[in-house]
């Protein structure tokens, strides 16, 4: 006998001690498939036939059921499930997880249990409890379908049962073989003018099928490139031309050109042709005019052909590997690739609230906005003038029979073709509104963004990366990451990209260094990247620009209505400036140098984000000089100035020893001196701001504009962008000096190394070494994205004074990099994914998980010095 079921099934063993459901389990399944009632009970009591413990026994297994469930697994559960109170909660768990339930009888002869059960030790109940499980079974045998299991096999001999062969098979609406190309179309509603020019528009052909019959004409449509046309529903009612409609949609499913799902007004269509008592209105009285219009030889058997073609169509179907989810209403991810009755419902209907509008028609919850899969949903039903993307959901019911338009969405592109509608062949019962119309100016997607759903950040997860690498976010981190990002961070919907933190190089052992660009060019070498740029590391602040062209495309593309062109923040997510308007005046400064030099034109963009330094470091940092810096300057002078007096003072009266004064007043001395460069080092990174003129702003990547993200530029292409835009505007803007090094090469990395010295002997903070390409991969993985060396006096600002003297620089030496290093590549992996998902205009909440995911790594234990 051979047994066929679904692929997710909930299958329920039924049959007496002895009948050997174990066997048939083992036999035909998996072992994580099966769930036996018996090893339930050993998990709870270490015995399982401790019938004491069945009740607990069963609470696991339903339990493990319900998780296998909700992942999409199949569940087989071994247990005699010969009374209907037991198999009852096997049902309903079933429904509940839109899953097939299945029930596989094993009804042997009572003697043949009786046989079996006798050579087993472990079963030492009475011949009256087979009996007694045959009865039940005898009396459920009949009414299994009634309970609701809509597979029933029935295995009545042992030969059956030894035979029996099982084969999973997917659901009808499981299509993820079929990776497309595809061109979706919207509700159709009969307006068949508007379908030939939109597949015309979309590259279908014409042609004449070999099909004889007239009922259904000769017409189909097929690709030359293979693509196929996807129908999502109500090809029927209100419209001018319904049959030809569903003559050109019938004949492209049948010779595989096309995949149609139903609309409620097919379903709708459907009952009427079974005979069914409904309303003739929205349009059904149209579709049976033309029907009854038929000649009478043809008209019955066009109708029996129409009722077979629409009750074959499956609700919904996942394509494209589960990338790709299509239904006329729309499918909630808990129901996708499921099959049951509610699971048809959503599809045609949606869900309502029960309410009725000021038009007599019914409320529908918004389910799109709640939506959190992967999977690419696309639907209609609900008519919009625009196609609405909303949580990777996207509306193309864009209201053709109401004048609107006809809209196909291709797919993988993710582009729209439509044909406006010839005229309005019916007049909506309700106007139908965007979500950008019922809040003007804003887009549904942006409206949903307006509230953060801490659930998307909060707790301990597992972000996957386009670099391969997921990272991983623990909870504590997380709540730091809300902390600082409700506290102090700018409007979240500017926050696309934080940048990395950025790992020194290895120590050095050169005499009086602790960092040294030799050690930089190893590490670059020893992972096989031949060729590195090294960029002027400013006396600045790191800061990230995100600016628009004008005020509609901070609107549009940012969801921001204020009276904003953009923005600048730090690398925590922080407004750079305090004062607004002198963050303004900065943002149409640099909006007007990238205006001249044509940067809009020659990106096709209407915004960007650039990675930059701005100096002064004093205009982020200025707490941080005069609580920090400032107070160890001023306190190291005053008190070794003193100490040196006194010293001076007991050396002119000859007390104590000469040699001991003399080492103290070196020593001092020294500290002295140290102090006076620790001074003079802060001190270069400040300048009073007063106004624009005091600002400057050195860009040195392009990061992204509108549908790019530039890591596939090398680093010299992005330091030549940069440089011409810093051309149309150098009092505000400032170009990064670089050098290309082959660390390969000794000439070249000694030319390296005197860049350097001559960058830090003029007192600047040193340098950062980049591969040449964005990406690259060593023998362990991903190599830095960058390491940075700075010069000997700025270290002395952050380790300290007297950090190279004999007795401190040994110990500075022995710092470990792991860390830093394993923090930065995260970053750098979640600050790209973050860029990415902006540009693939994805939700929000995904583009933060990956912003938050930076910041509460930030929160991490690493030593700040580094």
């Amino acid at each position: 006998m051979k047994i066929t079921i679904p692929k997710l099934s909930l299958v329920v063993l039924i049959g007496p001690s002895g009948s050997g459901k174990s066997t048939f389990a083992r036999k035909h399944f998996f072992p994580t498939e099966v769930l036996s009632s018996d090893h339930c009970r050993g998990l709870v009591s270490d015995d399982e036939n401790d019938q004491a413990a069945t009740t607990d026994a069963f609470d696991v297994l339903h339990y493990i059921a319900a998780k296998r469930l909700a992942r999409g697994k199949l569940v087989v559960v071994d247990a005699t499930n010969v009374q209907p109170e037991a198999r009852q909660p096997l049902v309903e768990l079933a429904r509940r997880y839109h899953c097939l339930p299945v029930a596989i009888v094993l009804n042997v002869p009572e003697d043949v249990c009786h046989e079996r059960n006798r050579g087993r030790g472990d079963r030492t109940f009475g011949p009256h409890v087979i009996r007694q499980q045959n009865s039940q079974l005898r009396r459920s045998l009949r009414g299994l379908k009634r309970e609701g299991f809509r597979h029933v096999f029935v295995l009545d001999s042992v030969d059956q049962i030894e035979n029996a062969t099982i084969q999973q098979v997917p659901l009808w609406n499981d299509r993820r073989d079929e990776h497309g190309p595809f061109d979706i179309i919207g509700d159709i509603h009969g307006c068949c003018d508007e379908l030939e020019e939109l597949l015309l528009e979309l590259g279908y052909v014409k042609h004449t099928t070999s099909d004889e019959s007239s009922l259904w004409g000769d017409v189909n449509y097929v690709h030359p490139q293979g693509r196929k046309v996807v129908f999502l529903g109500d090809l029927v009612d209100r419209g001018p031309r319904i049959l030809d409609t569903l003559r050109i949609v019938r004949n492209m499913v049948r010779y595989g050109s096309g995949i149609c799902v139903p609309g409620n007004h097919d379903i709708k269509l459907l009952k009427k042709l079974n005979g069914k008592n409904v309303q003739i209105t929205h349009g059904l009285a149209d579709t049976w005019a033309e029907i009854e219009a038929l000649p009478d030889e043809t008209r019955e058997l066009f109708r029996k052909d129409l009722a077979e073609f629409l009750d074959a169509l499956v609700s919904h179907y996942v394509l494209d590997e589960g990338k790709l989810v299509v239904a006329h209403a729309g499918m909630k991810e808990e129901m996708q690739g499921r099959g049951s009755g509610r699971v048809r419902d959503f599809a045609l209907y949606g869900e309502t609230t029960g309410e009725t509008d000021e038009f007599g028609l019914p409320v529908r919850y918004n389910w799109a906005a709640e939506y959190r899969g992967q999977a690419l949903v696309v639907y209609g039903h609900t008519p919009v003038p625009e196609p609405e993307w909303l949580n990777r959901t996207i509306n193309i019911d864009t209201g053709c029979v109401f004048g609107g338009k006809l809209t196909s969405l291709r797919y993988p592109e993710q582009e729209f073709v439509s044909v406006p509608a010839k005229q309005t062949y019916c007049e909506p019962a309700r106007p139908f509104l965007s979500e950008s119309q019922k809040a003007p100016n804003l887009s549904a997607q942006h409206q949903q963004d307006d509230v953060l759903d801490a659930a998307d950040v909060l707790g301990k997860r597992i972000i996957s990366t386009k670099l391969d690498r997921t990272v991983t976010i623990r909870e504590e981190n997380a709540t730091a990451a809300l902390e600082v990002m409700s506290r102090y961070a700018a409007n979240p919907k500017w926050l696309i990209y934080l940048p990395p933190t950025m790992s020194p190089s290895e120590t050095s052992n050169e005499p009086g260094m602790l960092e040294h660009p030799a050690e930089a060019f190893a590490y670059f070498r020893s992972q096989g990247v031949p060729q590195v740029v090294c960029e002027e590391k400013h006396m600045g602040s790191r800061a990230v620009v995100v600016i628009c062209r004008d005020q509609v495309a901070t609107r549009d593309r940012f969801g921001i209505r204020e009276d904003e062109i953009g923005i600048v923040y730090t690398r925590t997510g922080r407004r750079f400036f305090n004062n607004a308007d002198l963050e303004r005046s900065f943002l149409e400064r640099l909006r007007l140098a990238m205006t001249k030099a044509g940067f809009w034109e020659e990106f096709q963009t209407t915004w960007a984000c650039l990675d930059c330094e701005l100096m002064p470091w004093s205009v982020k940092a200025q707490e941080l000089l005069r609580s920090q810096y400032a107070a160890v300057g001023s306190a190291g002078s005053a008190s070794l100035q003193r100490v040196l007096s006194v010293l001076e003072q007991t050396a002119q009266r000859h007390i104590g020893d000469k040699e001991i004064l003399d080492a103290l007043r070196v020593r001092f001395g020294d500290r002295q001196s140290a102090i006076e460069r620790f001074v003079t080092a802060y001190r270069q990174y400040c300048w009073h701001v007063e106004s624009l003129s005091d600002l400057k702003l050195a860009p040195f990547h392009v990061l992204a504009t509108e549908g790019k993200v530039y890591t596939d530029q090398n680093h010299v292409w992005h330091m030549e962008t940069v440089a011409r835009l810093c051309r149309e505007d150098t009092d505000l803007m400032l170009a990064t000096s670089y050098q290309m090094i082959d660390v390969t090469d000794l000439d070249s990395t000694a030319r390296g190394v005197d860049w350097w010295k001559s960058l830090t002997a003029r007192g600047g903070e040193g340098m950062v070494a980049k591969p040449l390409n964005w990406i690259n991969r060593g023998r362990k993985g991903l190599v830095q994205p960058a390491v940075k060396c700075r010069g000997k006096e700025y270290l002395r600002i952050i380790y300290g004074p007297d950090y190279d003297s004999d007795e401190n620089l040994p110990r500075l030496r022995s710092r470990g990099l792991g860390r830093k290093r394993s923090l930065a590549l995260r970053e750098f992996a979640l600050g790209l994914e973050a860029l990415d998902r902006f540009v693939r205009q994805e939700p929000l909440r995904r583009i933060h998980e990956c912003v938050f995911g930076v910041l509460a790594l930030e929160s991490e234990p690493v030593d700040p010095r580094l």
